[in-house]
């Protein structure tokens, strides 16, 4: 599986990555996403971003327990779970709330809206630094940089999680994954930490 993968190039990630926001879009303009295609819309860019940051999660892990080796795509998975994080936040901001003075009383007084933007808040720097300049520029700082991406992406499930109405399995489900996934590190950070 691993001679397979070396083969693929990660342009095709990035390509096959963000096809879902174009379709989407064309089934919302010609009513094939209900009867409110903007909600089914953010929902969806919501979803998928958890999902690609689960990913993004799991690559150390599988690396390790499955001898499974994704770190060559591990930048553009990081980049594209951004895309979404971001895609999601303006179909709220242009399509969905629209009034600026409705975004900011939203963001103070909704706490799943808090703590998304928080989420999407600690995921800017690690998407303004995943270029080959920023490694450089940054040495180690830039690996501790990117350990920001452990409470962006429990935030990212909380916002998920307090976004439904009533009770749910899907969002204790995603909670789930990335607390295990995050538990399965923390010998290596208690490693790091130490020395």
């Amino acid at each position: 599986m691993n001679g397979y993968l070396r083969r693929v190039p990660v342009w095709l990630v990035y390509t096959v990555g963000v096809l879902p926001v174009p379709i989407w879009l064309w089934l919302g303009i010609n009513g094939q996403l209900g009867i409110d295609p903007v909600k089914e819309i953010e929902h969806r860019l919501g979803e998928l971003a958890l999902q690609i940051l689960l990913v993004c999660l799991a690559i150390t892990p599988l690396r390790r327990y499955a001898r499974l080796n994704l770190m060559k795509f591990r930048r553009a998975i990081g980049v594209l779970a951004f895309y979404y994080v971001t895609c999601h936040l303006l179909v709220w901001l242009v399509l969905d709330v629209q009034i600026p003075a409705q975004i900011w009383a939203d963001i103070l007084k909704r706490p799943y809206v808090t703590i998304g933007m928080a989420a999407f808040a600690l995921l800017l720097p690690l998407a303004v630094t995943s270029n080959n300049w920023s490694v450089r520029r940054l040495g180690n700082a830039w690996r501790r940089l990117h350990r920001l991406v452990y409470p962006a992406v429990l935030l990212g499930a909380i916002h998920y999680l307090m976004l439904v109405k009533g009770f749910q399995f899907e969002p204790l489900i995603y909670l789930g994954m990335i607390l295990l996934l995050l538990g399965l590190r923390l010998p290596d950070l208690r490693r790091r930490t130490a020395l």
